[in-house]
């Protein structure tokens, strides 16, 4: 036990030596993966807003069953009861003609003292809000209930809510292509820089190599050169983006607010996006020291 840990404090000196005695390359490495994870961490950052706005509005997504004002009270139980059974129906909510109104007056702000009238003869039918289990199945459940007795209209967003969902479908898949697209391009350009650094010293793995040196024994300085590399890489990306996001949460956040959109709170998003971008940084860059330095292994 104590020969492995003197072991492996001897690979984290030598790691650090060689980092400090090729300062230039070190850098450049670390360069790479700044300015690759710089814009990783910017477009992660937009992509899980978008996918949280776009998951808020999923879930307003309803339908209204509006109601015959003649049937009774058993008719009414009875439509509830198929209403619930109803394939893909996750919860029916019953919503009294002022209920509703009262929805409507609140959703009106300050103009709804124009409507005042309203109060005396409330135009509004009862109504059944149903919830599905997935967003896209609004559509089919809005058709199967229009055919249900005692209902008048069934109401969901016709037009609009299709138009959301191909929207919202095409953003994801296209934010999951450029991520990943952008991300194996900063694994090839950091590789490739990481590389330059491992060609350098060449000569030191085919020495280690010549006098008995195990593959695991060389191979452990340049895991934790590449590790560290990754870790420094990912320092200067992460306070960008707490910086960015921190002015944009709190200046435009309000404005988006008045429009229905949150963000995603800062504390959660620059913590969960920290943690990430190190550990993209620690993995891409000893992934590269590691493809690096074994071609040179094979002697």
């Amino acid at each position: 036990m104590a020969m492995k840990i003197r072991t492996l404090r001897r690979h984290v000196n030598e790691s650090f030596k060689s980092l400090g005695r090729n300062g230039w390359m070190t850098f450049a490495s670390v360069s790479a993966v700044t300015v690759s994870l710089v814009l990783v961490g910017l477009f992660l950052m937009v992509m899980f807003n978008l996918n949280k706005i776009a998951g808020d509005i999923e879930s307003d997504v309803e339908v209204r069953v509006y109601l015959d004002q003649s049937m009774t009270q058993a008719e009414q139980d009875a439509l509830q009861k198929d209403l619930k059974e109803v394939k893909n129906v996750q919860s029916v909510r019953f919503q009294s003609k002022k209920e509703g109104l009262d929805s409507l007056m609140e959703s009106l702000g300050n103009d709804k003292q124009s409507f005042s009238d309203l109060k005396k003869e409330n135009p509004l039918p009862n109504a059944y809000i149903l919830k599905t289990n997935k967003p896209e199945q609004t559509i089919a459940v809005a058709k199967t209930v229009k055919s249900l007795p005692n209902v008048t209209d069934v109401r969901y967003g016709k037009g609009t809510v299709e138009k959301l969902f191909r929207f919202i479908n095409i953003a994801r898949n296209v934010g999951i292509v450029l991520i990943i697209g952008l991300l194996f391009t900063s694994v090839f350009l950091i590789a490739n820089t990481i590389k330059l650094t491992i060609v350098a010293r060449r000569r030191e793995i085919e020495i280690m190599k010549l006098v008995g040196a195990t593959n695991a024994f060389v191979r452990w300085p340049y895991f934790i050169e590449g590790l560290v590399m990754g870790v420094l890489g990912s320092i200067v990306p992460i306070v960008l983006v707490m910086v960015v996001y921190r002015f944009a949460y709190y200046n435009l956040g309000g404005n988006l607010q008045q429009m229905f959109i949150r963000l995603i709170p800062y504390h959660t998003m620059t913590t969960n996006l920290s943690l990430l971008l190190v550990g993209i940084g620690a993995l891409i860059g000893v992934w590269g020291s590691m493809s690096s330095v074994r071609k040179f292994l094979k002697i």
